[in-house]
Parts: structure tokens; C-alpha cells; sequence
């Protein structure tokens, strides 16, 4: 069955968004039957509303690999690095 991205309309927001094939691909591999029905920004603004994000407290901190201030949602311990979005990013992606 070839799969072909759909235009659906999110239910909080109004506005169209895509469904491309791959998403539909994942859908299916994780068993999910229902499409979703709020587009990529409403979902994101759901789940911090849900989890609190929004109120998160950040620490001021210097990245340990690149030098730049960041901010974390912890709070830095002496002796521990910490590493800026980018940098985590980059060392996660190593093998």
C-alpha cells in the first residue's frame, strides 16, 4: 500500500497541516490507527501545558565543550559537565 502525505485540519488551532508518509509510516509500526488531530505547534503547546514546562526553572551554566552560556533545567553540580543544546546534540549522535 503506497502511502501519500494528507493535508488534515487541527481541532484546537483551525489551521492545515501535513500528514506526510513517513509519519503515517511511524503510525503504523506503533500500532496507532487514529491520525492526529492537532498540528505540530498545538501538540507542543499541549504537552507543556500537561508537564509543566512552561514553569520550568532554567540555571545559568557555561558548556563545557564549546565555552558559551546556556541555560539547563537542573541545576550544575562542581565537578559535572554541562553541555549546551548543540553540544549535546553533537556528542549524542556519536557512536
Amino acid at each position: 500500500m503506497a502511502l501519500e502525505d494528507k493535508v488534515l485540519v487541527c481541532r484546537d488551532c483551525g489551521k492545515e497541516f501535513s500528514f506526510t508518509a513517513g509519519e503515517q509510516e511511524f503510525y503504523m509500526s506503533r500500532g496507532l490507527q487514529s491520525e492526529p488531530t492537532r498540528c505540530r505547534e498545538c501538540r507542543s503547546a499541549r504537552r507543556r501545558d500537561r508537564f509543566g514546562e512552561e514553569n520550568r526553572q532554567m540555571y545559568s551554566a557555561i558548556c563545557a565543550s564549546c565555552g558559551m552560556e546556556c541555560e539547563v533545567p537542573f541545576e550544575p553540580r562542581s565537578g559535572r559537565p554541562v553541555y549546551c543544546t548543540e553540544c549535546f546534540a553533537k556528542m549524542r549522535s556519536r557512536p
